[in-house]
């Protein structure tokens, strides 16, 4: 009969493996998290019941008609052409640097126009509000 030797089993574990799959953990998801959005539109979205603690410098309105208004600080609304429109907000840039801008846009206007005004403030680095109203009480 001849007896075998047990073979003891090693309390060392090798954490080469497990480094190398952290690494390719993080490579992967480092490189996803740079896709997922990088040219995302950075805008201050106000709750709809609730007011917004910054108070807006620059007022844009964009009315049912897609007549452009804008108005600086307490100064009345002057029509503006969708081409003045980058002009006017660096104007009020250079008055006051750390401005917001409320963007005041009726309801039933096409989404492009809302885009169009978040991409003129999101390439001129504008900090935005987007005026809501309150809900109705009633419902």
């Amino acid at each position: 009969m001849s007896l075998k030797r047990r073979q003891k089993i090693s309390p060392v574990f090798n954490m080469s493996s497990m480094t190398d799959l952290i690494f390719l953990l993080l490579i992967f998801f480092m490189i996803t998290s740079t896709m997922v959005s990088p040219n995302a539109i950075k805008v201050l979205l106000p709750q709809g019941s609730e007011q917004t603690s910054a108070k807006p410098m620059t007022r844009v309105i964009i009315d049912r008609n897609l007549n452009y208004y804008g108005a600086f600080g307490n100064e009345d609304e002057m029509p503006l052409d969708v081409d003045e429109l980058t002009a006017f907000l660096q104007e009020c840039a250079q008055k006051e640097p750390e401005m917001y801008v409320a963007l005041y846009a009726d309801e039933s206007i096409p989404y492009r126009e809302i885009v169009r005004v978040l991409n003129i403030a999101n390439e001129n680095h504008f900090k935005m509000v987007l005026a809501t109203r309150r809900p109705d009480k009633g419902n």
